[in-house]
């Protein structure tokens, strides 16, 4: 007799992992005891021109949108949704698309779900190109589907073959995290390629109102049964509380899922607001949305300007409400630079549930000129704190050696493997990689300050001291930390009995004239 597993869920659904999405103010309010209202959310990427309400962009205030579906309320929603259908046909300003091409989600993440429910079979196999947004995985994996992970660059080398292989291959354009724009025409191609394997191309649009609406295949979705494209209002209208997205595809398609979509799956206020926002006058192309594109693509790039000064972020394309930022060159981690932010009040996305990017990216939002500034600010904040904790820890380290007898008397502790030796002079003594003293802001010693663009401020930088990577001094130094007291307190008396001395040329074996003349290229 078989034995029975100890839950009734399927072994998929028992495996299953949850997908990672920003957006955690409550968590993070709560985890960090910082006030909601004093959190900055740059790990959500919403317009951040405002809500239509906050703009005044010809509609009724959310009030108004309120109480008249409170009157509604009293009774089931209409399941056609027909006034959210027709206006989100109006909206796309295409001929071809009508209300029976419209079917309308509880969000974009519902419209997914609903379309594998409807496709996907036991074991059969969809294509995904990484990174890409993590609700593919899921929902396909709800559905007990087999994943094929293809890198993104390699989309459009895939041949018939390989697809007809896959029910479904999804593309998110602009793609979430790496902001990527894929053009129209390229699309088309892959579009009338897959037609012919008959696999289904999931066109993923959450962003395009943000980015370039004229790269949309709505059109085509409408007349192909192969083609299907999703759309988020709560990223361009900037309400996700609310809830609303919408899928288009061919009249057949469209109708058969909204016979299978769970009833009555928008409220009335869901339905009237989509309505209000879809109804705008130019749809995509309204006031509104057009403004909005022209202030996410100014902040985008400003961000990517600004962010491209400080050593180690390596911002990507800046295409729309968010920029993808390589880390690798920082020793910290995306999960411990998230976690240094969150500290500070702003949160950011953390990007190694996206597969390939690891621990090396971090993705953050596009928003208003003023919260830029304020996350441009923490990123100098977070790096000054963590370079202190890094040097205390070295200079614990650095001891703990010496303690132990790991340094031989007199050898010169170069580091030749180092990627910035030598960055004073050769033959350093790299013992004190950071200088356990920084900033001293002593002159005398060859530091100075320096202007730094990313802060508009000055810095104090030691480029020009040699005095701590000089052997004689470094075995000073250590001997005297070995003392029993307190670190920070056995510093200033090292500052004051070696350092000092040797800024007043008193010390017996010249040090500074030493330095001065390693400077001028005479040893």
């Amino acid at each position: 007799m078989t034995q029975k597993a100890s839950n009734p869920l399927k072994e998929n659904i028992q495996n299953l992992k949850g997908c990672l999405h920003g957006g955690l103010i409550k968590e993070s309010s709560e985890k960090y005891n910082i006030p909601e209202r004093d959190i900055l959310d740059f790990s959500a990427n919403l317009n951040p021109y405002g809500t239509p309400f906050e703009r005044q962009a010809g509609l009724s205030d959310y009030a108004q949108l309120a109480a008249e579906a409170l009157q509604e309320s009293v009774n089931y929603p209409d399941n056609r949704y027909l006034e959210f259908r027709c206006a989100a046909a109006s909206f796309l300003n295409q001929k071809n698309v009508a209300a029976d091409n419209i079917i309308p989600g509880n969000g974009s993440t519902e419209i997914i779900r609903l379309f594998c429910q409807c496709v996907l079979n036991d074991g059969d196999k969809v294509i995904i190109p990484y990174p890409t947004f993590g609700e593919y995985e899921i929902q396909c994996r709800l559905q007990n589907a087999e994943i094929i992970y293809v890198p993104t660059e390699s989309v459009y080398t895939l041949t018939e073959e390989q697809l007809r292989e896959a029910k479904i291959i999804f593309i998110c354009n602009p793609n979430n995290p790496t902001a990527v724009l894929r053009k129209r025409e390229d699309l088309l191609r892959l579009a009338e390629k897959c037609a012919r394997a008959q696999t289904v191309l999931f066109m993923d649009e959450a962003f395009i109102e943000l980015s370039d609406p004229d790269q949309s295949l709505a059109d085509i979705a409408a007349e192909n049964n192969f083609v299907f494209v999703m759309r988020s209002l709560t990223k361009c209208f900037a309400l996700p509380g609310i809830r609303l997205g919408f899928g288009v595809a061919s009249k057949n398609v469209a109708d058969a899922l909204n016979r299978a979509r769970l009833s009555w799956n928008l409220s009335p206020l869901q339905e009237k607001t989509g309505a209000a926002f879809l109804s705008m006058k130019g749809g995509v192309h309204s006031e509104y949305l057009t403004k909005s594109r022209k202030m996410i693509l100014t902040e985008a790039n400003y961000l990517k300007e600004e962010l491209s000064k400080v050593w180690g972020f390596e911002p990507g394309v800046a295409t729309t409400n968010f920029l993808l930022i390589d880390i690798r060159k920082r020793t910290l981690t995306s999960s411990e630079m998230v976690e240094r932010f969150a500290r500070h009040g702003i949160l950011i996305r953390d990007c190694i549930s996206f597969k390939g990017l690891g621990t090396d990216f971090i993705r953050i939002a596009v928003r208003t000129r003023e919260e830029n500034i304020r996350f441009i600010q923490t990123v100098s904040k977070v790096f000054d704190e963590w370079a202190k904790e890094f040097a205390e820890n070295e200079l614990q380290n650095t001891l703990k050696t010496h303690k132990t007898g790991e340094r031989t008397g007199g050898r010169k502790n170069e580091r030749e493997t180092c990627e910035y030796y030598p960055c004073h002079f050769e033959g350093q003594d790299c013992t004190f990689c950071y200088c356990p003293f920084y900033p001293c802001k002593d002159e005398r010693t060859g530091g100075t300050y320096v202007h730094s663009s990313k802060r508009n401020a000055k810095i104090w930088s030691c480029t020009d001291c040699y005095i701590p990577h000089i052997t004689s001094v470094v075995e000073k130094l250590l001997d005297g930390l070995m003392e029993d007291e307190e670190t920070d307190k056995l510093l200033q008396k090292e500052w004051q009995e070696i350092i000092l001395p040797i800024l007043e040329e008193k010390d017996d074996d010249s040090v500074l004239s030493y330095c001065r003349k390693i400077k001028d290229g005479k040893i």
